[in-house]
């Protein structure tokens, strides 16, 4: 490769531009972190293929540093699975259909609530069930004797502090709880890894599904969850422009309606795409599809 080529002075420039970013921010003479000088380290090599001298860190290790410079940053709330996708079970469930709902869910692990999500009692493990099934003994009348203590904690709790005390307390599923004492969502000590290593997927998880799928006729699916700021890019910048702390489809579509929409209901966006609610329940929307806007004839009545 040639001097001076282009690839061979990316990373460099990468530094540069990070270290004019600090000087700019904190002045010429301010000392770098140890963060600020790994970060720098990570950018020289941005571009950098496969590593050819043995130890070297490979593109993904680099992404896991720097996924773990970032990750005290974060709060539960973060990286909780919110509260509209949490799987409970209330506390009059009975053995065999306790047993039904892990076959089901395809989690270690199932809050269960008394009467509605803000009233989380604990959780079961899957291998409290699993003893009971292998033994001789007679199957319990109720899932009482099974119910074990999560963690409860609130949105703001650092990332870094809840891991120290799902290792403290050895118990892995924290309940989020926010302001008001209502549950906010749910936290497992494999959400905390993945934000550093990525997702992970085992022999039991479904295929994830697109978020978003084109149809005939300019017509999109999306599941409600779909991020705003993903739809923007694949189908309009318009749709991305909204006032106030929405971050999905199905929460524009609740502020359009101002309720929650039911299937059925469409409702218009200033720019002219109409998002019809297809699938969701009382509490929320969970699929939406989305019609362009209509062109209008342009041509004068009457010629």
């Amino acid at each position: 490769m040639k001097e001076g080529d282009s690839r061979t002075n990316r990373p460099v420039e990468n530094g540069r531009l990070f270290s004019g970013l600090r000087a700019m921010l904190f002045g010429e003479h301010s000392e770098p972190t140890l963060r600020d000088q790994i970060e720098e380290a990570i950018a020289e090599h941005e571009d950098d293929p496969e590593p050819t001298t043995e130890g070297d860190l490979s593109p993904v290790e680099r992404q896991m540093v720097r996924n773990l410079l970032h990750f005290g940053e974060r709060t539960v709330d973060d990286v909780a699975v919110p509260r509209s996708d949490i799987i409970a079970v209330p506390d009059t469930t009975g053995f065999a259909e306790l047993v039904a709902c892990f076959a089901d869910a395809g989690h270690s692990r199932l809050p269960v609530y008394q009467t509605s999500l803000d009233s989380i009692v604990g959780m079961i493990h899957i291998k409290d069930v699993f003893a009971i099934l292998a033994g001789e003994g007679p199957h319990p009348e109720t899932i009482a004797g099974l119910i074990r203590q999560p963690l409860y904690v609130p949105q703001s709790m650092g990332v870094l502090e809840l891991l120290a005390e799902m290792r403290l307390q050895r118990v892995h599923l924290a309940i989020v709880i926010d302001e008001y004492s209502g549950t906010e969502g749910l936290v497992t000590i494999e959400d905390l890894v993945e934000e550093i290593v990525g997702d992970i997927e085992d022999e039991h998880d479904d295929a994830p599904e697109a978020l978003i799928v084109a149809l005939d006729d300019g017509l999109w699916e999306a599941d409600a969850r779909a991020e705003l700021e993903d739809i923007a890019a694949a189908i309009d910048p318009r749709l991305g422009e909204v006032d106030g702390d929405v971050d999905t489809i199905g929460g524009l579509a609740f502020v359009l309606a101002g309720h929650v929409p039911q299937p059925g209901e469409c409702l218009t966006h200033e720019s002219g795409w109409r998002i019809e609610v297809t699938e969701g329940d009382t509490r929320r929307a969970t699929r939406v599809r989305l019609h362009p806007p209509m062109v209008e004839d342009a041509t004068p009545a009457g010629k």
